[in-house]
């Protein structure tokens, strides 16, 4: 089978102490879910994820939600950073560099990702800490770590302005599904890697 023909999917179980994560996911998929982590919020992001991006992805989790969120959200960006990697296996024949911009309402967000295998974050939201429904917003930056040192991605999210929480979350989630489709996408006519080392 060759790289354009091989399914780009992964399984990935984790457990620990403190979670337990069972997570299937398609990269070229058609925006399917069936998300339940415990952590509502997160759930709808990560259905925004998927749908803006034509991700298929099936999350089973708990955690110890008795603490807090941190665990579960940080573990899921762990798994889903694993799923990406494995799926995309040497990353031959994708685009691998991917921007978009995502306007909510009065919130503007831009993310830009490059599938390098050098694992960095720069997160640009100042949210000072506050809750949306129960979710500590912080937390959202946890999960863009767990997700960029995981998946070997080098991953730019700023917000560009914005005031309501929820809509500069959610707008960076979106940006997040749309740049993440475009640097998983197949260059027509290729198998190679984008680097001029051959490799990455």
């Amino acid at each position: 089978m060759t790289q354009e023909q091989r399914s780009r999917t992964a399984d990935i179980r984790r457990k620990t102490a403190e979670t337990d994560i069972a997570l299937s996911l398609s990269v070229d998929g058609s925006g399917t879910t069936s998300i339940s982590t415990g952590v509502g919020f997160l759930d709808h992001m990560l259905t925004l994820f998927c749908v803006h991006g034509s991700f298929d992805l099936k999350i089973e989790a708990s955690g110890d939600l008795d603490v807090d969120d941190h665990h579960t959200v940080e573990d899921i960006g762990i798994c889903l950073g694993q799923a990406f990697f494995n799926a995309l296996g040497d990353k031959g024949g994708i685009k691998r560099y991917g921007l978009s911009y995502v306007p909510m309402d009065e919130t503007l967000a831009r993310v830009v990702v490059d599938f390098s295998n050098r694992p960095y974050l720069h997160y640009g939201v100042d949210l000072s800490d506050q809750k949306v429904g129960t979710f500590d917003t912080i937390l959202a930056k946890e999960f863009m770590r767990a997700l960029a040192l995981h998946g070997g991605l080098t991953l730019h999210v700023d917000l560009i302005h914005g005031e309501n929480a929820h809509h500069i979350i959610e707008a960076a989630f979106k940006a997040l599904g749309r740049a993440v489709n475009e640097a998983t996408a197949r260059r027509e006519g290729t198998t190679a890697v984008l680097s001029s080392k051959g490799s990455l």
